[in-house]
């Protein structure tokens, strides 16, 4: 079985630079951008099979994953609209 990894650099190539200004310049994008890289490395190694867990709680981790991730593309493409401008 194949496990896709989901760091925000991969799933938007295109927004590098603006990722890595807002880890540098947003103590809140920074902090939220940790904890979703957190949570994607214990998701990755249950999926793996390196550790152990209940079905519920890779779950769980999941839809924690999926909101800091929804909170981050949001922060970065409001960076990027105003960047435009």
């Amino acid at each position: 079985m194949s496990v896709e990894k989901h760091d925000l650099v991969h799933e938007l190539p295109e927004s590098k630079e603006a990722i890595h200004h807002l880890k540098i310049n947003d103590n809140h994008f920074a902090k939220l951008f940790e904890e979703y890289h957190e949570v994607e490395h214990e998701v990755h190694r249950y999926e793996l099979g390196a550790e152990n867990t209940s079905d519920e709680h890779l779950e769980d981790l999941k839809k924690q994953r999926l909101h800091l991730k929804d909170q981050l593309f949001h922060m970065i493409h409001e960076y990027e609209s105003s960047a435009e401008k």
